[in-house]
């Protein structure tokens, strides 16, 4: 793998979830990340209280993350031969905590409409 490329990383991303469950999981974080935004725009604001609880899902996104991947690559902990293997993992869990965050918030703005009281 001399390149690093767009197509390089998607047969890459393809080759360890599947072709249909990365695609899936693809669509999935785009209808979120569409409710997120619309939820910003009709709110016109953060509400803070939601935020919080959205920071506090943050710790389980991120172990949830880092087991899938785990899973999905049939390795281990023990399996991590270097530096770049945590940072990976790192990266990972960063992704699962801020994308858990975007899904907590949304849900709440979507499913509990009551206006929030100010802080």
């Amino acid at each position: 793998m001399k390149d690093l490329t767009f197509g390089t990383l998607l047969a890459v991303f393809e080759e360890i979830f599947g072709r249909g469950l990365f695609w899936v999981m693809v669509a999935v974080a785009a209808v979120i990340t569409v409710a997120y935004i619309y939820v910003l725009i009709r709110d016109r604001s953060v509400s803070w209280r939601k935020f919080l609880w959205a920071q506090l899902s943050m710790p389980f996104g991120a172990i949830a993350a880092v087991l899938f991947v785990q899973t999905m690559t049939r390795s281990g902990f023990s399996d991590i031969g270097g530096p770049i293997d945590v940072i990976v993992l790192l990266m990972v869990a960063g992704g699962g905590a801020v994308g858990i965050a975007i899904l907590v918030y949304t849900l709440e703005s979507l499913l509990l409409r009551k206006k929030d009281k100010p802080l």
